[in-house]
């Protein structure tokens, strides 16, 4: 058999490619996004008498300032395709509640147990996608989904079901209470944005999918900030720095998952990203002089099992339906 010159080089261009490439960097950008984004909630945890909305504020602003070089850069324009303003709109709107719900959470309930409640996104990702788009919905994910609520309950600790005394909080049960329930509408409005991104595809480029993000929870932040008449300039000196970095290490923290979910598949970075409660657990007790009462661990595995199952299956379907199109 003749193996032509051009062939050949192919074949060492190829080795040569392969040769030098890392194996697990997109994983490592993955554990380092996840560390980025908790070193950024220790951040919000810190800041005094400024409130979650107005720090969401600033975000979306260092957001805008990052993301509008490359809109003009890219040429995307500002509105983005006529049928696709709709989702835009409500990719902004949602996305950036789940922002502002997941940042008063942080605030008022344990790091950890607020990070843990974020993870059940993936489940309720499962479920809106079966009632929107008509995915399948198995035995399984309903499994995973009942997981998921067990979780939750356990971090919750409601009285009717764990008595009065629940031990292990920040402050009041009440604003204990009211920092799960923010936690979960955060990770249901995430949920919904990953399903108005799915609806979408591939055909809105990704800086105007964040501008829009940015643009729309900075307007959202505005009129919540106004209704609740919580306006304050933040202290010079701590404040204003942890803001500075709190809008750095989220783009940060951004753009490494962005860089991994390029260079490596989906389930992997899905259960990688699952040491961002990891972190906020050691943050927690480092910094915040914190321990998690077993509730919270065992509702955090339950949590993390069942966004790492659903993550695992979703990895092995696609890696099958890979082998029958290659079929």
């Amino acid at each position: 058999m003749i193996i032509s010159l051009k062939a050949v080089n192919l074949l060492f261009v190829a080795g040569i490619k392969k040769k030098f490439t890392c194996p697990g960097l997109g994983l490592f950008y993955t554990l380092f996004s996840a560390f980025l984004f908790s070193v950024a909630s220790l951040f919000l945890k810190k800041i005094e008498d400024v409130h979650s909305v107005e720090i969401s504020a600033f975000r979306c602003v260092f957001q805008m300032a990052f993301v509008l070089p490359g809109l003009i850069y890219y040429k995307t324009g500002f509105l983005g395709p006529k049928g696709k303003r709709v989702f835009l709109f409500f990719r902004g709107f949602l996305g950036s509640a789940a922002m502002i719900l997941l940042y008063y959470a942080f605030q008022i309930m344990p790091l950890a147990d607020a990070t843990v409640i974020t993870f059940s996104s993936p489940v309720f990702t499962s479920l809106l996608a079966w009632i929107f788009l008509k995915e399948k919905y198995s035995f399984w994910d309903l499994l995973f989904t009942l997981f998921t609520i067990t979780g939750v309950v356990l971090i919750a600790r409601p009285p009717f079901l764990f008595g009065s005394n629940v031990t292990g909080i920040e402050g009041s049960y009440r604003n204990h209470l009211k920092g799960t329930i923010a936690a979960v509408a955060s990770a249901v409005s995430s949920a919904s944005t990953f399903v108005i991104l799915r609806k979408m595809g591939k055909s809105v480029h990704y800086f105007l999918s964040v501008w829009y993000y940015a643009v729309i929870g900075l307007i959202e932040c505005i009129v919540v900030l106004i209704v609740l008449n919580e306006w304050t300039l933040p202290y010079c000196g701590t404040d204003r720095v942890l803001l500075i970095l709190i809008g750095l290490l989220g783009l940060g923290g951004q753009i490494f998952l962005t860089k991994a979910l390029q260079i490596e598949k989906a389930g992997p970075v899905a259960i990688m990203k699952t040491m961002d409660v990891v972190f906020a657990f050691i943050l927690q007790i480092l910094f915040l002089n914190h321990l998690p009462t077993w509730w919270t661990v065992g509702g955090a595995l339950c949590v993390i099992a069942s966004s790492s199952g659903t993550a695992i299956r979703k990895w092995q379907k696609n890696s099958k339906k890979v082998k029958e199109n290659e079929i």
